[in-house]
């Protein structure tokens, strides 16, 4: 019996409308960088990884339907780098939130 995760994880990408909501996500995380960290001079990181885990997840559901290896393998690649993040939080939270 295949895995479950298997077959969702390198399964079609979703489309444009899946895309556009990473996308949005990717330029809101952005946002908040630039606004919290650059203009008040703040030193989270946070958002600026969020975002990039957002792009990456936004590339796999804006490939064509018969990328599905290369769909996957951002995918991944994107559950990883957030997993990175949710770890830094846990073991070292200065580091992600600030000292502060």
């Amino acid at each position: 019996m295949p895995s479950k995760v298997g077959t969702v994880v390198f399964s079609e990408p979703s489309g444009r409308l899946h895309a556009l909501v990473m996308f949005a996500g990717a330029f809101a995380m952005s946002s908040i960088y630039l606004y919290y960290d650059v203009l008040l001079g703040g030193s989270s990181l946070s958002s600026l990884v969020m975002a990039v885990g957002f792009v990456l997840s936004g590339l796999a559901e804006s490939l064509p339907t018969d990328r599905r290896r290369i769909a996957g393998g951002l995918r991944v690649t994107a559950i990883l780098w957030l997993i990175g993040l949710l770890g830094l939080t846990v073991f070292a939270p200065d580091v992600v939130l600030g000292s502060g």
